[in-house]
């Protein structure tokens, strides 16, 4: 079986590529290296981010593994065929990550920390009232995979944890909220709220002016999911306006985020790089192998993309 590995960074292609080599031992894994090169014979590929020309320079392949749980960047392609099954990570691995991220946010920002760190710049010595867990409820869109272990970690901690789903969905021990009707309210009842949702057409834009403008007064934004999901401007005035308290955004419409971009220095915004779950390279390759022995097998694969929702 020949399997092609593609990725932005060298070296993770051949963090990849090694990996691959020690769960597949029989197959013979490649890194697209050349720009120029046909290579008619890979019916696999494993990667991140492909060049535009990948799927020109590809034409026998059949499935693309994804290696990271979002694929909103592969299913924009502009060669993508429709032919070629997409198959995204189911957790390996990040799920923990993300949910201690979240946690040590939401301690953060019950602490007063971020308050701190404004008061610090001002010089001023001003003991703040810390908020209890029980007065910071938590609302989390997205209950995939990774946004239902956020979930658990923030209960065991303390936390009221609400979830809102696309869908009508039963968790036992989190009310989850559904549909057009019950968005304001759960937006409501959020004094801290989470993204976790992928990128699609419903999610574009979803926290836009409107949206903020029903979170409780003083209320938190966290972003672990995709920056296109919140509109820059209207959180940035959300926040000026003093109705938002902060945000934490981990994740941009322009990654790496510009120089120029007001999240840098806005007082009220922290910044991350895109760290909140990192790919565990070791563990996803066990993953994406396992899951090539069940296409070798004709078994269904798991985590296979639905293009209709996105993900």
């Amino acid at each position: 079986m020949k399997i092609v590995v593609t990725h932005p960074d060298p070296q993770e292609a051949l963090h990849w590529q090694q990996s691959l080599e020690r769960h597949l031992p029989s197959s013979a894994i490649e890194i697209d290296a050349s720009a120029s090169a046909v290579r008619p014979d890979a019916r696999i590929a494993v990667g991140w981010k492909p060049p535009a020309d990948f799927f020109a320079r590809h034409p026998a392949l059949e499935v693309f593994f994804c290696a990271g749980a979002g694929v909103d960047h592969l299913l924009q392609h502009p060669s993508l065929s429709d032919s070629i099954r997409v198959v995204r990570l189911e957790d390996a691995g990040m799920g923990p990550l993300m949910a201690d991220y979240c946690l040590q946010a939401l301690l953060q920002i019950s602490a007063r920390l971020p308050d701190y760190r404004i008061q610090q710049q001002r010089a001023r010595w001003a003991p703040l009232e810390p908020l209890t867990r029980a007065a910071m409820p938590v609302g989390i869109i997205g209950l995939g995979v990774l946004g239902l272990q956020v979930a658990r970690q923030l209960q065991q901690a303390g936390f009221t944890v609400r979830g809102y789903t696309r869908s009508p969905r039963s968790i036992d021990g989190i009310e989850v909220l559904h549909g057009a009707d019950q968005w304001l309210r759960f937006l409501g009842q959020s004094q801290a709220l989470i993204l976790i949702a992928p990128r699609t057409p419903e999610t574009e834009n979803l926290m836009d002016a409107r949206a903020l403008a029903a979170l409780p007064h003083g209320a938190w934004l966290i972003n672990v999911a995709r920056g296109a999901l919140v509109v820059d401007a209207d959180l940035v005035n959300a926040l000026d306006a003093g109705h938002l308290s902060g945000a934490l955004l981990d994740v941009f419409r322009e990654e790496p985020l510009p120089a120029s971009h007001p999240f840098w220095h806005h007082p009220r915004i922290q910044v991350t790089p895109h760290v909140s779950a990192p790919t565990q390279v070791e563990v996803s390759a066990e993953q994406v192998a396992a899951n090539i022995d069940r296409l070798m097998r004709g078994e269904p694969l798991q985590g296979l993309v639905d293009r209709q929702r996105g993900y």
